[in-house]
């Protein structure tokens, strides 16, 4: 996408695009990135602002933060459609318990944005706290880049063996067992395009405490519990709090996942498609070269 000249034939050809965007982070947050990130997908954006007929787009912050780049860039904005994302996990079966002490579960990809340096932080003062007897961490996701803070952690703290597990390659089922089985998820991100682990976590009935951050409060309404992303005493307490027996504070949160209703796959298509029957209406383009018609 960070070349304008595909789209740039395919106008040629009056056939015309529609986007799906994601997220604009490695431009609005580059230091989370790899370097140069920044430039090639503010080229990507830019293409899509220039090319597009229609925008399909995770959450209105998606929708929010591409009218300020485009009212930044002086380009127009395409018209949109917001369509929220849907669990692919929720079927899954829960599974046998995969360990017998209360712990918390962290996805996603160990990489700085998603925080989890802070959060081994917070892990190894509850261990400093608690000994034995403090919850277990469980950390599923493969290591990705710029983490060697977090790997440091994982591997040279001593306060954290036996505490903290790391998984990497996790399949679906096991995945499931983990969520079903957790006090919580936690997800103190920076910054995300979505957060599809909350929508996984909520659908299976297992509790969230996260950033607060406008893109979860969008999604998930005042279902989970909400923290800065940076307030250790705060992520400290409620975890404590959340790993007790019978806790009340969990307690209250599984209330309010009863009445939380989990977004389909069904709805997000017919949101798509009734945009895209409004895009055909507008302005019928002409017929599909025979190579894309076979297609």
């Amino acid at each position: 996408m960070e070349y304008p000249r595909y789209y740039g034939t395919m106008t040629k050809r009056d056939i015309r695009s529609v986007f799906m965007v994601h997220d604009l982070i490695p431009m609005t947050h580059a230091e989370y990135c790899r370097p140069g990130i920044d430039e090639a997908h503010r080229r990507r954006i830019h293409t899509v602002l220039q090319r597009a007929d229609g925008l399909i787009v995770n959450s209105t912050a998606t929708l929010d933060e591409l009218a300020t780049e485009a009212n930044r860039a002086g380009l127009p904005l395409p018209p949109g459609v917001v369509a929220h994302l849907a669990p692919g996990n929720a079927l899954h079966a829960p599974g046998e318990r995969p360990i017998e002490a209360p712990y918390f579960v962290m996805l996603g990809t160990i990489e700085p944005r998603k925080n989890h340096w802070f959060m081994l932080h917070v892990w190894r003062r509850l261990v400093e706290r608690l000994g034995a007897a403090a919850p277990k961490l469980v950390v599923i996701g493969n290591r990705g880049w710029e983490c060697e803070n977090a790997v440091d952690m994982l591997e040279r703290c001593s306060g954290l063996q036996g505490a903290v597990i790391e998984e990497s390659g996790c399949s679906d089922e096991r995945l499931a067992a983990w969520f079903h089985h957790a006090q919580a998820l936690l997800f103190p991100s920076f910054v995300e395009g979505f957060g599809m682990p909350i929508i996984e976590a909520l659908a299976m009935g297992t509790p969230v405490i996260a950033s607060d951050l406008p893109v979860f409060r969008e999604i998930a309404g005042d279902t989970p519990d909400f923290l800065d992303p940076l307030d250790g005493p705060g992520w400290l307490s409620r975890i404590e709090a959340y790993a007790r027996p019978n806790s009340h504070e969990r307690a209250a949160q599984l209330a309010k996942i009863e009445a939380f209703r989990t977004p389909t796959w069904q709805e997000h298509f017919s949101c798509v498609d009734r945009f895209l029957d409004t895009l055909h209406s507008i302005n019928q383009p002409a017929a599909f070269p025979d190579i894309l018609r076979r297609v």
